[in-house]
């Protein structure tokens, strides 16, 4: 990887963490790719970016290889791509792809990926194209292919709809999860799953899941729950914004379920304020890919803001405390320098994220 030889000058408000004294400085330096907080020796070719800088954005639910239909070509994987750096997002934990977007590694220009492999999902109980779809007594096999195959995190597709309760139920016996589980993490990765429904979530946090994405049936019951193994959420507010429609078009042959996504809609701000005013970790994804645009992060994070976290909450479930999660640095000295410049102080205002001054990715400026 080859990386620009001039010298950034960025000052003004480095936003390094959520510490509002201990998590600010006046300037930064990037050369040969990385961050220092000291002025380097000799350095005369300086380009100079002043505003309030954070790292670089994190989608952590997002699908680049993958659209409604299925896998995509490697021409649409990059525009997909572009478009999270456009809005700021360079890091991104692929949360399934059946597309194998390996070569994105291999280009400077384009946001680092954490791979999640592809979906596994039980037979007939998912979107067609995106999943291996098995029985259980496989499971335990495909999440260990699919630990091999990924960042350090495999997906499930914890429940969906049954087409004989005509309802959503969660797809796989607490045995084969428990099993599967403990696989991964014998193999060193994390396991998250696609969950909507209630009944689904406290057998998956009983069997040892590390995360779970949407989480809407989150109830008074299992958040404690929740809270005391530490599990996160990735709420994905703005695909749950799509429930309603969804229904609509569902409910003259599934009405149960219409009526279920319905109310899992209605209580969507209420379920994410309860879940992290009980402590449960938030943090920021989209779910973009499937039939959502690329490079919503910054709605999403006014989307937790509207749920009742703090702008200081929703803020750091994109940069220091996503980050940290998914175990990437964020602004320290000798990192990669991977930041987003704005005009004005994004703690005060979360929708400042909307609109990047300077996007820079390992070192060099690209927006």
């Amino acid at each position: 990887m080859t990386h620009d030889s001039t010298v950034l000058h960025i000052k003004g408000r480095v936003l390094t963490g959520p510490d509002p004294d201990g998590g600010v400085r006046d300037e930064m330096w990037v050369t040969g790719g990385r961050i220092t907080f000291e002025r380097p020796a000799g350095a005369r070719d300086v380009t100079t970016v002043e505003g309030w800088a954070l790292p670089g954005l994190v989608d952590a639910h997002c699908h680049v290889g993958l659209d409604a239909h299925g896998p995509v070509d490697a021409a649409t994987a990059e525009k997909q791509a572009l478009a999270e750096r456009e809005a700021g997002a360079l890091l991104l934990r692929d949360a399934g792809s059946p597309s194998d977007t390996r070569w994105i590694d291999d280009r400077d220009d384009l946001p680092r990926i954490i791979r999640a492999g592809r979906h596994i999902a039980r037979t007939r109980r998912y979107i067609r194209n995106y999943a291996h779809e098995i029985e259980p007594e496989d499971l335990v096999a495909y999440v260990a292919r699919e630990a091999r195959r990924g960042d350090g995190w495999v997906k499930l597709v914890g429940d969906w709809i049954d087409r004989e309760t005509g309802d959503l139920a969660a797809c796989w016996p607490r045995g084969e999860v428990e099993a599967a589980i403990a696989e991964a993490h014998r193999l060193g990765a994390r396991v998250t799953a696609h969950c909507f429904a209630e009944e689904s979530l406290a057998p998956l946090v009983e069997a040892g899941i590390d995360c779970i994405e949407h989480a809407t049936g989150l109830t008074e019951e299992t958040i404690p729950l929740f809270a005391e193994r530490g599990v996160a959420i990735v709420p994905t507010l703005v695909n749950i914004a799509t429930f309603p429609r969804l229904a609509d078009g569902g409910e003259k042959k599934f009405p149960r379920w219409a009526d279920h996504m319905r109310r899992l809609h209605e209580g969507r701000y209420r379920t994410v304020g309860a879940a992290y005013d009980a402590g449960i970790p938030v943090y920021v994804g989209t779910d973009a890919g499937g039939s959502l645009a690329h490079g919503l992060v910054a709605q999403e994070v006014g989307e937790l803001v509207k749920a009742g976290l703090p702008s200081s909450a929703a803020l750091a479930a994109a940069t220091w405390g996503a980050r940290e999660w998914l175990g990437r640095p964020g602004l320290e000295e000798g990192a990669s320098a991977d930041v987003v410049v704005y005009e004005a102080d994004p703690r005060a205002d979360v929708r400042v994220l909307a609109a990047p001054r300077r996007v820079i990715l390992r070192g060099r400026v690209v927006g």
